[in-house]
Formats: C-alpha cells, sequence, structure tokens
C-alpha cells in the first residue's frame, strides 16, 4: 500500500504532510472546552453553556450528547469502566452508562454543587469542587462524603492520584493525603502561594501547572518542588497532559508548549493553533486534543511536534554558567537562572555573608538544559547573600542583596 501511494499519489502525500504538521480544527465552533476525557475509542468534550460533545471519529466530526442534563455549564469530566461522569458548575454530578447517550442527576451527599475536577483510585472517586472541598464517592457516584479534614482551602482546581497518593490543587497551595481522603497535609516547599489548575504525572514525577507561576515539579510526592520554566513565556498554565516522557501544557494566550525532558527546557507548538487560550489537553492514541476558550477544539500529531522538539537539541548549552539573580536587589523574591551543557549531579545553595547555609536550592540530578529557580527572602534580614552552584567539576558563585 505504501508503495502504491508513493508511486501514484506523490501529490496528495505531500499535501497531506503539510496539512497534518499543525494544528487543526472540526471542534465546536466558538465553545468555551473547560475539559476533555476518553472512553474507549470515545472522545467527550465539556464547554461551559454548551454541554457535552462527543466525536467517535477522532475529533473529525462533533456531536452534542445533552440529554438529561440540566446544566450545561460542564468543567470536568472522567471515565471509570463504562461509566462517565461529568462535574458540573452549579448542577454537581452527572453519571452516564452508556456513552453520553443519556445522563443522570448523582448528587447525594453532595454539598456544594460547583465540581471542578475528578481523580479516581480503583473503585474510589473523588470530586474537587468550588467552595466545598473533597467529596469522595465508592459506587460510582450513587452516594458523596466530604472528606476535608486537615484542608484549609476549600476551593479545589485539579486532582491526582500517584500511587496511593493523592493531590489536591487548591487556592494558594496544595495538599496531599495518603488515607483515600481521610485526611489532608498542605505541601508547600518551593510553591510559593501559588494555585494549582493542573496535575500531570509521569512515572513518580508529578508536575503543577499554576497561576501566574507556570510549572513546578515535585519529584519526592510533594515534600518540596522545583520551578521548571525555561522557555516557557506564559506562567499561567490551565492544562497539563503527558504522553509517554512528553509533557504538554495549556496556557493563557500563549498556546501550547511541550517538554521532553522532565519540563528542563520548553518549546512552543502553536503552528496553525488560531486560539491560544487553551484550558485542556488530552492525548488520544497518537494525537492531542487541545480544548481552547471560543475557539473549540483541535487536534495535532504527537510524533510531528516530539520530532520538531528532538532536532532542536542542537539548541541546549554548550557550557555550563550561573547568571546574576534578577532582580537584584530583591524583596521578597528573586530568581536565579543557570545552564547545563551536560546530565549532572547540582548543588545550588543560598549562604549568609559568614558563609552559614541559608537555603538548599537543588539537589538532585538534572539533565542538560537551561534552568531557573527561585529564592524567597522572606524570612531573612536585610543584607549582601551568597549563592554558589556545583555542577559536576564546575562551581561559581555570584551576590545578591535583599532590601525590605
Amino acid at each position: 500500500m505504501k508503495k502504491l501511494c508513493i508511486l501514484t499519489f506523490i501529490f496528495i502525500i505531500n499535501s497531506v504532510c503539510i496539512l497534518r504538521a499543525q494544528w487543526s480544527t472540526n471542534g465546536p465552533s466558538g465553545s468555551n472546552v473547560q475539559c476533555l476525557a476518553l472512553s474507549g475509542t470515545n472522545i467527550f468534550a465539556g464547554t461551559n453553556g454548551g454541554g457535552i460533545y462527543l466525536s467517535t471519529n477522532n475529533g473529525t466530526g462533533w456531536a452534542a450528547v445533552n440529554s438529561g442534563l440540566t446544566n450545561l455549564r460542564i468543567y470536568s469530566l472522567a471515565a471509570t469502566g463504562t461509566n462517565l461522569l461529568a462535574g458540573s458548575y452549579g448542577g454537581g454530578v452527572y453519571l452516564s452508562t452508556d456513552s453520553g447517550t443519556s445522563w443522570s442527576t448523582v448528587n447525594s451527599g453532595l454539598t456544594n454543587l460547583n465540581v471542578m475536577c475528578f481523580a479516581i483510585t480503583g473503585t474510589n472517586i473523588f470530586a474537587g469542587t468550588s467552595g466545598g472541598g473533597v467529596f469522595l464517592s465508592t459506587n460510582y457516584g450513587a452516594s458523596w462524603t466530604a472528606v476535608n479534614t486537615g484542608l484549609q482551602n476549600f476551593y479545589i482546581w485539579s486532582l491526582a492520584v500517584i500511587g496511593t497518593n493523592i493531590f489536591a490543587g487548591a487556592g494558594g497551595s496544595v495538599y496531599l493525603s495518603t488515607d483515600n481522603g481521610t485526611s489532608w497535609t498542605a505541601v508547600n516547599s518551593g510553591l510559593t502561594d501559588l494555585s494549582v489548575f493542573s496535575f500531570a504525572v509521569i512515572g513518580t514525577n508529578i508536575f503543577a501547572g499554576t497561576n501566574q507561576g507556570g510549572v513546578y515539579l515535585s519529584t519526592n510526592n510533594g515534600t518540596s518542588w522545583t520551578e521548571v520554566n525555561s522557555g516557557l513565556t506564559n506562567y499561567t498554565v490551565y492544562s497539563l497532559a503527558a504522553s509517554g516522557t512528553n509533557l504538554f501544557a495549556g496556557t493563557n494566550a500563549a498556546g501550547v508548549f511541550l517538554s521532553t525532558n522532565n519540563g528542563a527546557s520548553w518549546a512552543a507548538v502553536n503552528s496553525g493553533l488560531t486560539n491560544l487560550y487553551v484550558l485542556s489537553l488530552a492525548k488520544n492514541g497518537t494525537n492531542i486534543f487541545a480544548g481552547t476558550w471560543g475557539g473549540g477544539i483541535f487536534r495535532r500529531s504527537l510524533s510531528e511536534m516530539v520530532t520538531a522538539i528532538e532536532d532542536n537539541k542542537n539548541n541546549l548549552p554548550s557550557n555550563y554558567a550561573l547568571q546574576q539573580n534578577y532582580p537584584n536587589p530583591f524583596n521578597p523574591s528573586t530568581k536565579i537562572k543557570y545552564q547545563l551543557p551536560n546530565a549532572c549531579y547540582v548543588t545550588l545553595k543560598a549562604y549568609d555573608v559568614m558563609g552559614r547555609e541559608i537555603e538548599t536550592l537543588v539537589n538532585e540530578q538534572k539533565p542538560a538544559g537551561y534552568y531557573e529557580v527561585n529564592f524567597n527572602g522572606a524570612n531573612i534580614a536585610s543584607g549582601i547573600y551568597v549563592y554558589r552552584i556545583t555542577a559536576g567539576s564546575f562551581v561559581k558563585s555570584a551576590k545578591m542583596i535583599f532590601l525590605k
């Protein structure tokens, strides 16, 4: 078949390749696509005001599937087995057992009906609400119980699961539960009071997309977080999606970015994307879908984007470097950039002028790339401080000034 195409349809093949080398759209026109979900070969899209749309042909066409929905502001979707859950803003949770053909309300025990996100682990379904915290259902939504012990913020924008750990992204905080939601503990070291709109998991790494703070990475179940924003030109990240070791970020007004190295560096992948306000992302087979604000749904081939990024690896730094922090002087925080031409173990620490360690900013193996970390001086006195990097045999120090 391939030989036949090459021999007789060269022009057509070249035209198709040109078209696929960018984002294309066939989604519901004009819709604000808040969420995307996969159920088998079906793709579902939740919109703010238009209800739910279904595509059975990989996004080529979409049809509204709203029978039984009394609230069309759909902010979250989740598939579990043959069941599909939809979270609405103001109408609670809806359940479909027939691929979206019909929906029924399942709100027993749900005292807050603004459902922003779901997470599923085994037979447990968690729902994050705007103002009511987290609710748990163990019977596919037939009944719900509030599980909020330890939560200090009840506006839950995102949920994620790693093994037996459940993460909740809230306004200004991340919370962790290790006991199926019975209790929660804040895990915010390094996050600097940022609202977390989205999560993505790659292996044991968890990424958090934040409001005006870009993307943060934790490699230790949320014990600490590191900013990973090099190349990410917009710092509000509404959506994240993982495909193997590749990570996609949907931003406010800057489109979609791709990282192939666990967030160490990012590149925009926006060719053909005519709406750059990306609210939701989802991978389906060999494609990734982007739901936008007012522009419907876009589709693009994964391999085409990843190949393009891999071809640009010659843009990695050719030498080690530690840059002057900015701003300097600063109050209360400043950013420190450094670069690595090779993978190595990196430590970056801050000291006072007497040589006493103030804070360890980096202490881990890093791939080659460009990096940026944040240092917050809220708990130190005004004065001159020193930061020092050790990366393999490369060692360098620089001074910074904190003025309250």
